[in-house]
């Protein structure tokens, strides 16, 4: 297992730093929702769930609601481009789906999928994950959600030269998500905040009942740059959900809905980008406790960053933000000292923070490599907002 964790390492960082550049050059020098990516799941030889009796494949589903979303935004909403990782029954792989939203830029992620109960027919409804690690104490990750997290991870054996481009990685194996420590970033913020903005305006919807939001180890979520959520838009297996998504009506009204959450969202980010209070997830799902995933050590735990007394604003570079408390000393922060600022239910970690903003944005560009998808805030009191 040691041997695995280190190949695994070695290749996560080489997927952080070929991630730079795409993000780097767009997201950082706008506040504006321009470009999303929607990601129909599975497709071409891999059908995802299938009903019972054969007639829908959760591949078809996920299609048909991206196409309604995609059509959607480019009818309301002028100045967004909506791009699809698939437009037809096609196969692409995990990495390639995370490679499509970083490589042109996108604002925002959305992967849509079908759920399945392993056994029985009783669960229902509808559930939004996005990656992070939940704020509770000593419960366990895998309790509730591993089969739908292996399930989806799964697609990775279909793909032919799987056992390179994910060296190590078994997603049939829970060990294997200890490796997920890597998961943190500094876009957990705002997926939190777009994914209950999902969770509202689907309530009432064809589909009605809500399972919550949780956050949990997908890699598809895990490599891309920008806010990203997966939703599950309802069960396969489940004979009113099943019912709901064969019919056009039943998946454009689904489709309208992530519509509805998306102009919520936009309104959000087009304006200060203020998060001062993020709302806790409705349904998190524990973490492991895991070893940080990084080799450089730090002696002692620094002392807290401090601050000048000014009444100036004061700015950073975010790297993190996470609903567990990191230590300064922690080897994430690769030696830097970290100002924590405890935004709502989050803790976000500020770099090189100082009230010359020029300053900061000199610091920022030695943190780039280090911090992929890194960006400047102002703090002013309590309240944490995104600048170009």
């Amino acid at each position: 297992m040691k041997r695995i964790i280190r190949s695994f390492l070695s290749f996560a960082a080489v997927l952080l730093a070929a991630s730079i550049v795409p993000y780097r050059a767009s997201a950082q020098d706008r506040l504006k929702l321009s470009t999303i990516v929607i990601d129909p799941g599975h497709g071409g030889h891999d059908p995802g769930c299938i009903s019972a009796d054969k007639k829908t494949q959760e591949k078809n589903i996920a299609l048909d609601i991206s196409k309604r979303l995609a059509q959607k935004i480019g009818e309301s909403l002028p100045g967004v481009k909506a791009v699809l990782t698939r437009s037809n029954d096609t196969f692409v792989t995990l990495s390639g789906r995370a490679d499509i939203a970083n490589d042109i830029g996108a604002d925002l992620f959305i992967s849509i999928h079908v759920n399945a109960q392993a056994k029985g027919t009783s669960a229902n409804g509808y559930s939004i994950h996005c990656l992070g690690q939940s704020s509770r104490e000593g419960n366990d990750l895998f309790s509730k959600n591993l089969d739908l997290i292996k399930r989806e991870n799964s697609v990775i054996l279909l793909e032919d030269d799987y056992k390179t481009r994910y060296q190590g990685f078994d997603p049939s194996d829970p060990q294997s998500y200890i490796l997920f420590s890597l998961m943190q970033n500094a876009h957990l913020e705002h997926s939190l905040l777009f994914a209950e903005d999902v969770a509202n305006a689907m309530k009432g919807g064809p589909i009605a009942h809500s399972r919550g939001v949780s956050q949990d180890p997908f890699w598809v979520l895990w490599r891309t740059t920008m806010p990203s959520v997966l939703v599950e838009v309802g069960f396969i297996t489940n004979a009113n959900d099943l019912k709901t998504m064969r019919t056009p009506e039943g998946r454009d009204q689904i489709a309208a809905n992530l519509l509805k959450a998306i102009k919520t969202f936009k309104k959000r980010y087009d304006g200060s980008m203020s998060a001062a209070t993020a709302p806790e997830p409705a349904a998190a799902k524990p973490q492991a406790e895991t070893k940080p995933a990084q080799k450089e050590q730090v002696k002692a735990d620094p002392a807290p960053e401090k601050v000048s007394e000014s009444t100036g604003t004061l700015y950073g570079v975010q790297v993190l933000a996470t609903s567990k408390k990191m230590k300064s000393s922690d080897p994430f922060f690769k030696g830097y000292t970290p100002l924590e600022v405890r935004s709502g239910k989050l803790y976000k970690y500020l770099l090189v923070p100082g009230e010359d903003l020029a300053g900061v944005r000199r610091k920022k560009k030695e943190l780039d490599k280090k911090f992929p998808g890194c960006f400047i805030v102002s703090k002013d009191g309590e309240t944490i907002t995104r600048i170009p």
